[in-house]
């Protein structure tokens, strides 16, 4: 439950029409600290999830057996040197919110290039595969994984929103040639630019 608030109230927080509300009410001055203030309440409000992981009763689901664990860890390290190089390619300064306090957002460019030329968000596939990759699992653990997960999905839908509203047909086309978290192969990224060749209409209704 904590952890579907948690994802809930960030999401809420990320959609346009809310940062609409506090732009109205409090100007462009307080919307260059959005991000960065949005950050800083994540990690402060995940707390209480993390300690009630520790607190709460909890029963073990599987514990792979070596060698199997150390290849999984293995690839929880590979994974994660992955989304710190997600993270810097697209600027470590902007996904953190420092550089909207000196920046106007019109200065930002798309990245589309290098690990965003695979997928669109990168450093959530990486995210996820990190996650999934835990060589055990609980019941609270597999809870917040869960949530996690439909937390990252409806973080997108949002996500890109923000981003078609602010790159316009540039993200449209790139949305449309580039999968979201997992490479596809060539067929099917061929159906999705399809759909979009015959429904050009569909990517303005967001």
């Amino acid at each position: 439950m904590a952890a579907a608030f948690w994802g809930f109230f960030h999401s809420f927080n990320a959609s346009h029409s809310v940062k609409e509300f506090w732009l109205r009410a409090m100007g462009d001055g307080f919307m260059k600290y959005y991000r960065l203030a949005y950050n800083v309440i994540a990690v402060l409000t995940f707390l209480p999830i993390l300690i009630l992981l520790l607190l709460l009763p909890d029963r073990i689901l599987y514990h792979v057996s070596a060698p199997w664990s150390y290849l999984m860890i293995a690839g929880q390290v590979f994974f994660a040197l992955l989304l710190l190089a997600a993270v810097f390619q697209f600027g470590i300064l902007y996904f953190i919110g420092l550089r909207q306090v000196a920046e106007r957002p019109s200065d930002r460019k798309l990245v589309t290039t290098g690990l965003y030329g695979f997928v669109r968000h990168p450093f959530y596939t990486f995210f996820l595969l990190f996650l999934w990759l835990t060589p055990f699992m609980t019941v609270n653990l597999l809870v917040v994984y869960l949530a996690l997960t439909i937390y990252i999905q409806i973080g997108i839908y949002f996500e890109e929103r923000k981003l078609i509203r602010e790159f316009g047909d540039q993200y449209v086309e790139y949305r449309a040639s580039t999968p979201a978290l997992f490479p596809a192969p060539k067929f099917m990224r061929n159906i999705w630019v399809l759909r979009f060749v015959l429904k050009p209409e569909s990517s303005d209704k967001v």
